[in-house]
């Protein structure tokens, strides 16, 4: 089982407190980040929380939630070792660990339904990097090659 770190802005909360939820059932440690119902906040306050837990506790992930994702995945893969994937699919949730190694997966609560958010974020915790051809990929981009 894994340490996850899931935070949110205002518009996620709905999902991460469903995530939160049925990942402690399945055994995860898990830390949530972000307001209480009816608070707003500023999805990058969320998104630093988690990748900060995530670069400190090597082999831990990270979930972050806004309406679409796409503000909370532009945050956090501006934080070095951050590896953030914003994921519509559980093809993709599988492909972002394979390939890219994420550690970190983003998701829109706006664009997503519950079911396919828990598939894609059970789908990425299980999934492992497969290396090779990959890993020099991911030193390019690591390195400022691209």
């Amino acid at each position: 089982m894994a340490n996850i770190y899931i935070g949110s802005d205002h518009a996620g909360i709905s999902l991460r407190e469903l995530l939160a939820e049925k990942l402690t059932a399945q055994g995860h440690a898990i830390k949530t980040f972000g307001p209480v119902p009816g608070e707003s906040s500023d999805y990058p306050l969320a998104a630093r929380a988690v990748c900060d837990s995530v670069l400190s506790n090597p082999g831990s992930f990270g979930i972050l939630i806004c309406g679409t994702g796409i503000g909370m995945s532009m945050a956090a893969n501006r934080m070095p070792g951050i590896r953030a994937a914003l994921c519509g699919c559980e093809f993709q949730a599988r492909a972002c660990r394979q390939h890219n190694n994420a550690n970190v997966l983003c998701l829109g609560e706006r664009v997503t339904g519950p079911g396919v958010a828990l598939a894609m974020a059970e789908i990425f915790l299980a999934s492992e990097f497969e290396g090779g051809r990959h890993l020099r990929r991911i030193q390019m981009f690591d390195n400022g090659v691209n």
